[in-house]
């Protein structure tokens, strides 16, 4: 079984900041343990749902080994090493010799977007119990780990035991299916992965200096309005909340009616403005897009939203001079919270690095010209020719 966290008691030690906690099990968001079966009906029922999701969303399974035998550690971990990584041919493989606590545990599953779990082993924050006639005695030793049942399948002939009925009072409302009706069980998990899909909110860069164009970029007035002011506003369709991010001392220079989210994490321009986004809210999505780009535009918007990738980390528009993503125009997804951590830990505060080295959704803009961005008097002058023609024109 997986250790359980240990939590420091209050006190002068035990004090931490306040602060809003991913929405983690034992492994990740979404996480499922099928218990209360033999070990093989779950591997089969897993590699079924994986099966079925994996085009879709990132897979991941957690078991235990099923021997009594004692067998030498692989690799060179009989050796003493604490890590053995080999490249094989089709794919990577990673031996620890240390066991994992949940922090760790997490990380290590950090990309998959569904997780099932062998529930007779491990334990997951949502459960998915098999009624399975030679297995009663065993589920009935489990009834603890019953937190949050989702869905309750029937093995055979099996009917749905007094004990669960009492442990789990609403499983009237809960889907119950037979082991066999493959179709209706991934359904289930379809329909829940839909109804997890984290939430966007938008995020104005607004806390530059703009030290190479000698006065605040997100104060011109592009549109009839700051620049701001209008990027939040065209935001809203496609959010759910929208903050014009900025630094502490700039709140008191935000209009009423918009929603300010002052750096936490200071000193790191946008890459602490996006840190600091998701410190405040770790299961949205973040629409991130910067103040200085004068020619967005709703289509520009509504391209990145509909062609959104919820399983990798980041949806994002190709330079079309560069080839490479533009940071300061993209959807980055809650999974991007840790990966952003560890390139900071690393020693890199580029949000551009962190997609170009991981796993994105690439997107090439339908109209490229919306990513110009502006830093210098002179770009100023040559957007403003831009703009006026395009005004004359219509």
């Amino acid at each position: 079984m997986i250790s359980k966290e240990h939590n420091l008691p209050v006190g002068k030690e035990g004090r931490h900041a306040k602060m809003a906690r991913p929405s983690y099990g034992n492994f990740g968001r979404n996480e499922w343990a099928i218990v209360g079966g033999p070990c093989t009906l779950i591997k089969i029922l897993s590699d079924q749902v994986i099966s079925a999701l994996s085009p879709e969303y990132k897979c991941a399974y957690a078991d235990a080994a099923h021997t009594d035998e004692v067998i030498l550690p692989p690799g060179r971990l009989a050796s003493g090493a604490v890590l053995d990584y080999t490249e094989q041919v089709n794919f990577q493989q990673l031996n620890y010799q240390q066991s994992f606590n949940p922090f760790q545990m997490r990380g290590a599953f950090a990309a998959a977007d569904v997780v099932l779990v062998n529930g007779n082993h491990h334990q997951a924050k949502a459960q998915v119990v098999i009624i399975y006639n030679n297995k009663a005695a065993s589920l009935q030793m489990r009834l603890d780990q019953l937190t949050n049942v989702k869905m309750i399948l029937l093995a055979d002939d099996a009917e749905v035991f007094d004990f669960i009925k009492e442990a789990v009072p609403n499983w009237q409302q809960l889907p119950v299916y037979r082991t066999d009706e493959t179709e209706k069980i991934i359904g289930f998990f379809k329909m829940e992965m839909q109804q997890s899909k984290p939430e966007i909110n938008g995020l104005v860069l607004a806390g530059g200096k703009s030290q190479r164009m000698g006065f605040d970029k997100g104060a011109v007035n592009w549109h009839g309005k700051e620049q701001r002011y209008y990027v939040a506003d065209i935001l809203q369709p496609f959010c759910k909340d929208v903050f014009i991010s900025c630094r502490p001392e700039q709140q008191q220079e935000i209009g009423v009616g918009y929603n300010t989210l002052p750096d936490t994490f200071t000193g790191l321009g946008p890459f602490g403005a996006i840190l600091s986004a998701f410190r405040e809210k770790p299961d949205a999505a973040w629409l991130v897009v910067a103040c200085d780009l004068p020619l967005v535009d709703n289509e520009t918007l509504r391209h990145l939203t509909a062609n959104r990738d919820t399983s990798s980390i980041a949806t994002a528009y190709k330079n079309a001079f560069d080839g490479f993503p533009e940071p300061l125009i993209t959807i980055w997804e809650p999974k991007s919270y840790p990966v952003l951590l560890s390139f900071l830990s690393q020693g890199y505060s580029c949000p551009r690095k962190v997609l170009i080295n991981s796993d994105i959704n690439l997107l090439s803009a339908p109209n490229p010209d919306a990513l110009t961005n502006v830093n210098t008097p002179g770009e100023l002058e040559h957007i403003k020719g831009v703009l006026h023609q395009k005004l004359t024109a219509s």
